[in-house]
């Protein structure tokens, strides 16, 4: 089975859009997993009108306001599928997700696969990143530190769910987030990753308070998660000017990290 993790916090609004393209799946052989991140709208309350009507199963797990990776952990560790599609609850999925994902499963061979990975695309239709010619099937085998300078853009990664319990989010007291490309690197020091670079699984906007447009404030909040990511990166990265990039957010993030007080 497919597990579908989605960490939510305060996205009421746009949940129903993420259901809705969950219940148009060609193929509803999944689970879905959500994990209510502290949520202080209606979140609750969309989440048991979803259970009521959902032609799949669905697990709600609640918890108190961690961050987004705390809340991957908790979603990861009570899923019952072998495979895990991280879908954030302001995104969505096209029909064929499901179906197509498990189609490339049935024929893959190759016992060495820790993850796969597909291109996500806006609600406007316009594709995240640079564009490349070729057949959905296409694959490439790449690590995630290649394949985002590669591809210049978010991508939609499917793992492995022992690789995903094997390298947990690491959690730093006062912090609430933690770069995914760490985890996903690490992922990939075990094995395959396959790239489907010309196949869009995922569709998504970016919201005015994301991630995205508020890196500056959250790189101070979480100096030691980023700190953790951007000393690792440093060593993965192949280009002189992507390590010295590199390295000084390193320093950026020792030098929040002793204004408040934590060791980075």
């Amino acid at each position: 089975m497919l597990t579908i993790v989605t960490a939510t916090y305060n996205r009421g609004y746009t949940l129903s859009r993420l259901f809705e393209s969950l219940m148009q799946q060609a193929d509803k052989n999944f689970e879905w997993v959500v994990v209510d991140d502290g949520s202080t709208d209606d979140t609750a309350s969309l989440l048991k009108s979803f259970v009521s009507k959902a032609l799949f199963p669905i697990k709600v797990v609640e918890q108190e306001n961690s961050g987004k990776h705390v809340a991957i952990n908790s979603g990861v560790s009570v899923s019952s599928g072998q495979w895990i599609y991280l879908v954030d609850s302001d995104d969505a999925l096209p029909e064929d997700a499901v179906s197509f994902f498990l189609d490339i499963l049935a024929n893959d061979i190759d016992v060495g696969v820790v993850g796969y990975c597909f291109r996500k695309q806006s609600f406007s239709g316009q594709i995240i990143g640079s564009i490349s010619n070729g057949n959905p099937t296409d694959v490439m085998l790449m690590t995630p530190t290649e394949a985002g300078n590669y591809y210049k853009g978010d991508l939609a990664y499917i793992f492995n769910r022992s690789a995903l319990v094997k390298h947990t989010f690491p959690v730093f007291e006062g912090e609430k987030f933690v770069p995914e490309l760490f985890v996903w690197n690490k992922i990939s020091d075990d094995g395959v990753l396959k790239f489907f670079g010309n196949k869009v699984l995922y569709l998504c906007e970016y919201l005015e308070d994301g991630y995205s447009a508020n890196f500056s404030a959250m790189l101070r909040r979480n100096p030691l998660g980023f700190g953790l990511y951007y000393k690792h990166q440093i060593a993965r990265e192949k280009s002189f000017i992507r390590k010295l990039k590199c390295s000084i957010r390193y320093a950026q993030c020792k030098l929040f990290s002793m204004n408040s007080g934590r060791k980075c």
